[in-house]
C-alpha cells in the first residue's frame, strides 16, 4: 500500500490518532462547560443544604446557581454541534476526535444532567424520603442510556461497517444524547423561572424524573430524528423563509426561559410523529402487498 493510501486509510495508526487543532478545540469547550456545570450543582446542593458552605457564600443562591448550570449545558451543546462541522468542513475527521467527542458528551450531557436532577429533587430530602431510594436509580438509567446512545453510534458510524442505503441517511438513529441534555436541562430552567419559591420549586420537580425516563428510552430507541448535517454554507432558502426563522430566532431569545425547553420538545415529538407516519405506511404496504397476493391467487384458481 502507498504512502497516499495508508494517509487517508482511517484506520492507519497515524491517522486515526491525529488531533486536529479547531475541531478537538470545540470538543474541550464542551467538556470545559460540561465540568464547570457539575461544580455549579455541586455548590447549588451544598447552598440548598444551609449549611457553612452556605454560611461562607451568603450571596450565592441556589437557583442562580442552577441557572447557570443549565446555560453552561446549552453552551456545550453548541460547542459539541460546532466540533463535528468543522472537521467535516475541513475535511480533518480522525477516529480520535470521535472518541474525545464522545468522552466529552458522556460528561456535559451525561453526568451533569444526572446531578442536577438528582440534586434539585433531593434537595428537600424531609419531603420526598423515598427520593432517597430510587432518585439516584433514575438519574442513573439517564447516564447509562447515554452512555450506549453514544457507543452505538460510534459502533454504526464506523469506516468498516457496510452499511445499507436505508442506514446511511443522515438521521440520527435514537435521539441524541445532546438533545435529551437540552431538553432535561430547559425544563430546569422553565421550572427555576415558574417558581415563586423554595417550596413551590420542590413540588415542580416532581415532573424532573419523568422528562427523563422518557429521553432515556428516546435514547436507546430506533426512532430517527434529522442531524442537519445537509444544512451548511451552501443551503439556500427563499427570502420570506430567511425574514421568518429571523423573526422566530428572536422571538426564542426573547422568551428564552421559556422557549427553548419547548424547541426541544418539539424536535422529541417530530422524532416520535415520523416514527409513527412510518409505521402507519409500513403497515399499509404490508396490507397492500398481501391484498395483491391474495387477487393473484384468486386469478390463477
Amino acid at each position: 500500500m502507498s504512502d497516499l493510501d495508508q494517509r487517508d486509510n482511517p484506520y492507519n495508526v497515524t491517522q486515526a490518532s491525529r488531533i486536529f487543532f479547531l475541531p478537538n478545540l470545540m470538543t474541550a469547550g464542551n467538556l470545559f462547560c460540561g465540568f464547570v456545570a457539575v461544580i455549579k450543582c455541586i455548590q447549588a446542593r451544598l447552598i440548598s443544604d444551609g449549611g457553612e458552605y452556605a454560611v461562607l457564600h451568603p450571596n450565592l443562591s441556589s437557583v442562580a446557581l442552577y441557572t447557570q448550570a443549565v446555560w453552561l449545558i446549552l453552551a456545550a451543546v453548541v460547542f459539541d454541534s460546532l466540533d463535528g462541522r468543522l472537521a467535516r468542513m475541513g475535511g480533518r475527521t480522525s477516529l480520535f476526535g470521535a472518541e474525545f467527542d464522545s468522552l466529552a458528551d458522556v460528561v456535559s450531557f451525561g453526568v451533569t444532567p444526572a446531578l442536577m436532577v438528582f440534586f434539585l429533587i433531593l434537595a428537600p430530602r424531609e419531603d420526598y424520603q423515598w427520593f432517597r431510594e430510587f432518585g439516584w436509580f433514575i438519574a442513573f438509567i439517564y447516564l447509562v442510556c447515554g452512555a450506549v446512545r453514544l457507543a452505538r453510534f460510534n459502533v454504526i458510524t464506523n469506516p468498516l461497517l457496510h452499511r445499507s442505503e436505508l442506514e446511511s441517511h443522515k438521521d440520527f438513529v435514537g435521539l441524541p444524547i445532546p438533545a435529551a441534555a437540552g431538553t432535561v436541562a430547559t425544563l430546569v430552567l422553565l421550572l427555576l423561572n415558574m417558581a415563586a419559591n423554595a417550596r413551590e420549586l420542590r413540588q415542580l420537580t416532581l415532573a424532573l424524573p419523568l422528562i427523563l425516563i422518557l429521553v432515556s428510552f428516546l435514547m436507546v430507541s430506533t426512532v430517527r430524528y434529522p442531524s442537519f448535517k445537509q444544512v451548511n454554507w451552501e443551503t439556500k432558502t427563499r427570502f420570506r423563509s430567511f425574514v421568518g426563522i429571523l423573526v422566530v430566532v428572536a422571538l426564542v431569545w426573547r422568551l428564552r426561559e421559556v422557549a427553548f425547553f419547548f424547541l426541544f420538545l418539539a424536535y422529541i415529538a417530530y422524532g416520535l410523529f415520523a416514527h409513527y407516519q412510518r409505521g402507519v405506511r409500513h403497515v399499509q404496504m404490508r396490507a397492500l402487498r398481501r391484498k395483491v397476493v391474495k387477487m393473484k391467487q384468486e386469478g390463477s384458481e
